[in-house]
């Protein structure tokens, strides 16, 4: 018995060296990434994908699913701090609009990937698992780059995340419906079942959301620090659960959690604890999904995946014009938007393990792999550089936008005043006139400054 615990321990204590030695790692190629604009993401696929048990590129008998469950915690974080950020009267004055935004952006690009994938000619089941993996944007990618970019108070934010919760609500719908079409279920009630169970859930933590902040602040009245954060960390954990098995993924079972506590008063609270836990947790999750990858099969699929690569970028770029359009945002904002959220991810892996488990063609395994690798690899370093992207494209509208400059009477006034002083050296310098220009030089420096969310005083 004693053995068993010291064998034990040993495997422990080698594990543990493993997961540091891969995080260094991590944090070398981070440091190299940056001087390039290189966010963590990809950075920690990579070194996942060097540690894979299928290349053999590193020297470490690792599998991914020794860290599989703290890689499920790394996407609930994920999830939750998107919800605590979600502005919700944001959202609900333009629900109508962002649902429109996100269902055009979903229509284009299933379309195009259900065409795409039957070209390919794996099969008709297989043409509609590649129309889902191309199809979606990964929450998980867009959310960490919205927070490493710091483009969570931009204004085509809202509609970004707009498009990512409508995608959200799709993929619960589209996994529902995959998995009785991939089961061989021919009955209609089981389907409906499914989707009134999972509609209805979202509708009720909406509606908590919007309506019940007051009553869930009172869960959160101690001034213990650890005993707070046990609670909202085992919230987020315990909704990602439910929504997993309701059939709507854990994701937005996180997600709706974190809508609900960002409604209370301690938002800023559980933000500023929860920031760390994601990114250690959200390492976790991105260097599993590199473990998960086995690089030998990525030939026999590069031709596929390189069109697939070229499609989402184009069907990306158009559909992220027309939701700015319909946003009432300029093409700058329309770009930003089409760079984020051309990045896959999650959903990817979860439909094309759905399709090996349910025997179809072994090649759509690779072929998710490499495609999201390259897209996760490709579209964060692409979103870095958005807008020097957008001042190349729309130079010539950007340089006659900037030139006539919006009138500001407050402006207007202060270079009036001012120059009154520099170029007239016999205009009046009195206290009081120079007194109302650093007035309005203060003003005018305060009125820079971004609004902050109001919140209600009870909440």
């Amino acid at each position: 018995m004693l053995h068993a615990a010291a064998t034990e321990s040993s495997h422990l204590g080698q594990d543990l060296i493993i997961l540091g030695v891969l995080f260094v790692i991590a944090y070398i190629l981070g440091r190299l990434g940056k001087l390039i604009g290189l966010p963590s993401i990809p950075v920690y696929m990579l070194v996942g994908l060097l540690a894979s048990p299928y290349t053999g590129w590193f020297p470490l008998d690792f599998a991914s699913d020794q860290v599989e469950l703290i890689a499920v915690f790394g996407l609930i974080l994920l999830l939750f701090n998107l919800g605590l950020e979600f502005d919700q009267d944001e959202f609900f004055s333009n629900a109508g609009k962002l649902i429109v935004s996100g269902g055009s952006y979903i229509l284009v690009n299933m379309a195009a990937g259900l065409v795409f994938g039957f070209l390919v000619g794996w099969g008709t089941r297989e043409a509609l698992i590649i129309a889902g993996i191309t199809a979606t944007s990964s929450s998980a990618i867009v959310t960490k780059l919205l927070i490493e970019l710091k483009r969570l108070t931009n204004d085509e934010t809202p509609m970004i995340l707009g498009v990512t919760v409508v995608e959200d609500i799709f993929i619960a719908i589209y996994l529902a419906i995959v998995g009785v079409v991939l089961s061989g279920e021919t009955e209609v009630w089981p389907v409906i079942g499914k989707l009134a169970i999972a509609f209805t859930f979202i509708l009720v933590m909406f509606a908590i959301a919007r309506f019940g902040g007051r009553f869930v602040s009172r869960l959160f009245r101690t001034k213990d620090d650890e005993l707070f954060t046990i609670l909202f960390f085992g919230l987020a954990v315990a909704f990602g659960g439910i929504g997993e098995l309701l059939g709507v993924t854990d994701a937005i079972g996180a997600f709706l959690i974190g809508l609900v506590l960002g409604a209370t008063r301690f938002r800023n609270k559980i933000e500023q604890i929860a920031i760390p836990l994601r990114d250690v947790f959200g390492a976790f999750f991105f260097l599993n999904f590199g473990l998960a990858l086995d690089a030998t099969k990525f030939g026999s699929v590069l031709v596929p995946v390189l069109l697939a690569v070229l499609m989402t970028v184009t069907l990306n770029a158009v559909a992220g014009q027309f939701v700015a359009w319909l946003n009432g945002l300029g093409p700058q904002a329309g770009i930003n938007a089409a760079v984020i959220l051309q990045n896959r991810g999650e959903f990817a892996l979860i439909l094309a393990t759905l399709s090996l488990s349910a025997g179809l063609n072994p090649l759509i395994q690779p072929f998710a792999g490499l495609y999201v690798l390259i897209m996760a690899v490709m579209g964060p370093i692409v979103a870095g550089r958005s807008e020097q992207i957008g001042a190349f494209v729309l130079r010539t509208k950007r340089v006659k936008a900037v030139a006539p400059d919006r009138p500001d009477p407050m402006r207007d006034e202060e270079i009036a005043l001012v120059e009154s002083t520099d170029t007239d050296p016999d205009a009046p310098s009195s206290a009081t006139e120079q007194a109302a220009i650093d007035r309005l030089v203060e003003q005018a420096m305060n009125d820079e400054e971004p609004p902050a969310r109001k919140r209600e005083p009870d909440y």
